[in-house]
Order: structure tokens, then C-alpha cells, then sequence
């Protein structure tokens, strides 16, 4: 218990979140003064989370459902052309049987191994959401995503640390909060936190993880950022991310849509935005001043070294994705068009099943030619 308290005064103690000379007296609101933020204040996002998750189903349901429908997505998952027992028990134990193991239920089941093999893709496939659902889901992020990174530019751009990062540390911490930012900042933190309630029940993709540390890392920066009145830093983090994401949710939604030409091209400015706001701005800016501007002009204090830490761990992820995004675009120029989201969930099989089929085609074909031979 004695260490509990020890770390525990350490960690709310003056010296670890602020500044020489500052204390959390600093932060206390008085009437007629600046308004500082407060802790009390984190409780908003809950409440606008849950706001935000009931939108997100009526948006889902009355728009982009109809308008994935209207422009073709597919709202059914292809089902395995027969029904097995024998192959479904087999499924609920390996949904990716080994060779071995196909070899032994194409003897059980009368079965060639290409039909079982085809069953099992089919029956995969089933398990896997509607291309109507992913659409949906893009939709969703798009719109948020869209309108965060404009109602952002409307908020910040007549305040001075949007031009100049110098001004995020002067006057600190005395900084007031004014009715805008403090609600930019709240309905950012909601769409993360609804983000993190819905994020294992949307459509499991493949950096389910490198997301689910993404959006803990995004949260934990809104919260540190908040509570000590690094508020204006914070700002900028959340606008400069927030201009990237319209286009590879566009992209996405392109795609499922069969619109190959328009996903091509919003897969392309996607790849050249995120280059040039996270690879470039983002550590160039954001990093650059908190690491090093601040140190300048308010010192040197812990709180600080954590927050450049879970900055420089974003740029971390930035850099894993920019790896997978240019695996996409070195596949997209090598056969023409853009395959997949390298970021995202693998997709329906489709292509495999196809080139599956010509395969059996090409080999029937080759087997008639022989036998016309003989």
C-alpha cells in the first residue's frame, strides 16, 4: 500500500504534470477568469459517444444502406452451393483444413478436392460480412471523418498556434479554452471512444490491433493533453490526422462500390496525403514542437515526456502503415488497379474463386484436347 501511495502522489503530484512554479491551483476556474479545462470535463465524451453510436445506426440504416444499394454493393454473401454435414462438422473444428485433411474428406464424401476446397472458400465467405455492410461502415467514417477534419480547419484557422506552433506554449498553462475548441475536443474524444465500443463488432480486419493500440494511444494523448492544458498541441494532432482518412475511406468505398477507376485515383491522393501529413508535417510540426519548442519556452517536466513518447508511437504506426500503403501501390501500378486496402480486412475471395474456376476450365479444356488426340 505504501508503494500505491507513492506512485500514486507522484503521478497527480504538481511537479509531474506542470511546470516549475505551476501547480494544479493554476487550472482552477474562477468566475469572470479564462476557462481552464477540468477533469470533470472527461465525463462529456461518454455520453456524446453514445449519442454518436445511435446516429452512426440511423446513418447506416437510412442512408448509406440505400445508397450502396442504389449504386450496386453487394448485400448478400454467396453461400456454399451444397450443404454437408460431413464438411460442416469438419468446418467447426478447422475453418482451414490442411491438405491432409481435404485428402481424407474428399475420400469420406464422394467429393473431388477442388469442390471441397471450393465448399470451404464459400463456406468462409459466409461467415464474412456483406460487401453492403463494409460499404456502410466506410460510409460512416467518411462522413465523420470528413466533416471532423473541416469543422477542425473552421475552428482553428483564426487562432495564432495554427500558423505558428510557437504559441501552443506561451502563456502556458493559462490558456483559456473558448466554447469551440472545447467542443471539437469532446466530439473527437466521443467518435474515439465509440470507435474503441464498436471495434469488435464492425468487420474484423487484419491491424485489428495496430488499430485497437491506435485508438488507445489517440485517446490516452486526448486525455494527457486535456488535463494539463496542452490543449492547443492537441488540436493540431487530431486536424492533421483527421485530413488523410476521408480519402482512403472513399477509396474503400469505391471499391466495394466496383468503381475501380475512382478508387484507383482516391487510393492514389490517399497515399500522397498520408505521405505528406504524417510522414512530413505531422513529426516536421506537431513532434518538432512539442519535443523541442516547449522545452524553449515552458521547460522541462514529466508529463511532457510521456506525451512526446505517445507522439512519437504514433509516428511509429504512421510508418508500419506508409510500409503496407506503398505494398499497395506497388501492386496497384504493377497490374493496373488497386487490389485491396493493404491497411484494411481481407476481402471476399472473389478473385481466387474466379481465377479457381478459369483454372478448372482451362484444365477441362486441356483434357479434351488429349482425349481428342487419342
Amino acid at each position: 500500500m505504501d508503494l500505491y501511495y507513492s506512485v500514486s502522489n507522484f503521478i497527480w503530484s504538481d511537479s509531474f504534470w506542470f511546470p516549475e512554479k505551476y501547480s494544479w491551483k493554476d487550472l482552477e476556474n474562477k468566475p469572470g477568469g479564462i476557462y481552464h479545462p477540468q477533469f470533470t470535463d472527461l465525463l462529456v465524451p461518454f455520453p456524446t459517444a453514445l449519442c454518436l453510436f445511435f446516429i452512426r445506426c440511423i446513418f447506416e440504416r437510412f442512408i448509406s444502406n440505400p445508397l450502396g444499394l442504389w449504386l450496386g454493393v453487394k448485400a448478400t454473401i454467396e453461400k456454399p452451393s451444397f450443404r454437408n454435414d460431413q464438411l460442416e462438422a469438419a468446418y467447426n473444428d478447422t475453418k482451414q483444413p490442411d491438405h491432409t485433411i481435404i485428402q481424407a474428406l474428399s475420400k469420406q464424401s464422394d467429393l473431388t478436392i477442388r469442390q471441397i476446397e471450393r465448399w470451404f472458400r464459400q463456406r468462409r465467405n459466409q461467415d464474412r460480412s456483406s460487401q453492403l455492410t463494409k460499404f456502410s461502415e466506410c460510409s460512416w467514417r467518411f462522413t465523420f471523418y470528413a466533416s471532423a477534419f473541416i469543422g477542425g480547419i473552421v475552428v482553428l484557422y483564426d487562432k495564432a498556434w495554427f500558423w505558428d506552433t510557437k504559441h501552443c506554449w506561451y502563456d502556458y498553462p493559462h490558456q483559456h479554452i473558448s466554447a469551440d475548441i472545447y467542443w471539437y475536443y469532446m466530439i473527437e474524444m466521443a467518435f474515439y471512444w465509440s470507435l474503441m465500443m464498436s471495434q469488435f463488432q464492425d468487420v474484423q480486419r487484419k491491424d485489428f490491433w495496430e488499430m485497437l493500440i491506435h485508438h488507445c494511444v489517440t485517446l490516452m494523448l486526448i486525455f494527457f493533453s486535456w488535463i494539463n492544458n496542452m490543449v492547443r498541441i492537441g488540436t493540431l494532432v487530431l486536424c492533421i490526422h483527421d485530413a488523410v482518412d476521408p480519402f482512403l475511406e472513399a477509396a474503400k468505398m469505391a471499391k466495394y462500390a466496383s468503381m475501380q477507376k475512382v478508387c484507383d485515383v482516391l487510393f492514389g491522393l490517399f497515399a500522397l496525403i498520408w505521405f505528406i501529413t504524417r510522414m512530413i508535417i505531422y513529426p516536421a510540426r506537431m513532434i518538432n514542437s512539442s519535443l523541442l519548442e516547449s522545452s524553449y519556452i515552458i521547460g522541462h517536466f514529466h508529463s511532457i515526456y510521456l506525451f512526446n513518447a505517445l507522439l512519437c508511437l504514433l509516428l511509429v504506426l504512421h510508418t508500419i502503415w506508409f510500409y503496407l500503403i506503398l505494398i499497395g501501390a506497388y501492386r496497384a501500378i504493377k497490374t493496373g488497379k488497386v487490389q485491396k486496402d493493404e491497411r484494411s480486412e481481407e476481402e471476399d475471395e472473389d478473385e481466387d474463386e474466379m481465377s479457381e474456376e478459369i483454372g478448372d476450365t482451362s484444365r477441362s479444356k486441356s483434357h479434351s484436347k488429349i482425349n481428342g488426340a487419342k
